[in-house]
């Protein structure tokens, strides 16, 4: 439970109060949504060349970042490459 409240009360503003007084599916709602939140922004601002540099220090941000691009597409925020100039 706690590593559900602290994320609430630090990102979301929620008191103490608040979340003793939400059911806990409400919670589990928002919590899901904090975290689809939090990957789809977070390799905003950064493109696949920076990636590719990333990733040769740490293999894992390359995983991170396709899940990024497919939750992006899921929720129809990014278009997928159709050309393979883009693809490069």
């Amino acid at each position: 439970m706690v590593t559900m409240f602290i994320p609430l009360m630090k990102d979301l503003n929620f008191t103490w109060t608040e979340l003793k007084a939400t059911p806990r599916i409400e919670l589990q709602g928002v919590a899901t949504a904090l975290s689809e939140f939090n990957v789809l922004h977070s390799y905003d601002g950064y493109n696949a060349k920076d990636i590719d540099e990333m990733a040769k220090d740490k293999p894992e941000v390359r995983d991170k970042y396709n899940t990024y691009l497919d939750k992006r597409r899921k929720y129809g925020l990014e278009k997928p490459s159709t050309s393979f100039d883009e693809l490069r």
